[in-house]
């Protein structure tokens, strides 16, 4: 093991919040009984609220940021892994009470570990992360709720974001007629690529939402909120369900009863963060098997820990395009 590694950690003086390139050692970890070498993470959204502090997502300062990290098992009292395992970890607190990802070295619970699938590499996993793993466990629950291919077309929000181009992707895969909502229409190319059928522009569903608008899609994913989520629920035909999981447009949902008690729609809550062991096996189990690793390729790019600052901005400011993976 390392006698000295690198990691980017958020410090808090006052009200500034500042991030530093530091180097720590082995004794410096937080408490676990799985000592992981960390080769990749990734960034997503919350990354970036965590790294701009722009919402108060850390909890404990000083706090190494990554809310996800991919890497080989270097030391284990936990009796379900053992060195040289390949494993992943999503979320349960890391960068928010339990240092994260963007380090050389991780010590967690094994609890929170999910065993990498033969299928993928670390950095394809990471090329997931967070944001595909919530997209999978969103399908899952629309699967379900039965809202099959056969009921109906599925509208996918912040399509060209993390979440939605993994969810297009998945979608489109499996049957599904994928409507793509987003709001940057110069990528129209690339979501056909990843197999939409139509692409909407942003504003259309950003506007002021009503009770009830025409049944337009048997089901959703969406990864904004706010005003974006009533009117995908107010559009949503009978019998069918949205799976809410993200709040880049706002955490307020201005509606009302009627899609639900008029249609009998569903709002599908997805929480990624503490989702029990055995439903994030299933999710990258499914991953392994319904995710074409070449569309996987084709929404990824690679950045290097110090691009992680950089990065943190571009996300919360719409500027980039499907995922980006971290090479620790």
């Amino acid at each position: 093991m390392k006698n000295r590694f690198k990691a980017v950690q958020i410090r808090k003086d006052g009200d500034k919040q500042t991030v530093e390139d530091v180097e720590l050692t082995p004794s410096d970890l937080m408490a676990g009984d799985v000592t992981v070498q960390v080769s990749h993470s990734t960034v997503n959204y919350k990354d970036g609220l965590v790294l701009t502090g722009r919402s108060p997502v850390v909890r404990k300062f000083p706090m190494i940021a990554g809310i996800d990290l991919a890497g080989t098992v270097e030391e284990s009292s936990n009796p379900e892994f053992k060195p040289g395992d390949k494993v992943i970890l999503n979320g349960f607190g890391l960068s928010e009470t339990h240092y994260g990802g963007y380090a050389e070295l991780a010590r967690v619970r094994g609890e929170w570990l999910v065993p990498l699938p033969k299928e993928f590499t670390p950095a394809e996993a990471m090329a997931i992360g967070t944001a595909g793993y919530t997209a999978m466990l969103s399908v899952l629950a629309l699967e379900d709720a039965h809202v099959t291919p056969a009921k109906g077309a599925i509208v996918v929000t912040g399509a060209a974001g993390g979440v939605g181009s993994v969810a297009v992707s998945l979608l489109a895969k499996l049957g599904y007629r994928v409507i793509a909502s987003t709001g940057r229409t110069a990528e129209s190319g690339y979501l056909k690529d990843l197999g939409a059928a139509e692409i909407i522009p942003r504003a259309e569903l950003a506007g002021e939402p009503r009770m009830l608008g025409k049944e337009r899609w048997a089901g959703g994913i969406d990864s904004v909120g706010s005003k974006t989520l009533a009117n995908v629920l107010a559009s949503t035909s009978y019998g069918g369900a949205v799976a809410a999981c993200g709040l880049a447009g706002g955490l307020d949902l201005p509606t009302s009863v009627a899609p639900f008690i008029l249609r009998g729609i569903s709002l599908l809550g997805i929480d990624s963060v503490q989702m029990p062991r055995p439903r994030r096996v299933q999710a990258w189990n499914r991953l392994a098997r319904d995710l074409d690793v070449k569309a996987l390729a084709a929404m990824t790019r690679t950045i290097p820990l110090s691009g992680v600052r950089q990065a943190a901005e571009d996300i919360l400011a719409g500027k980039v395009r499907g995922r980006l993976v971290v090479e620790i």
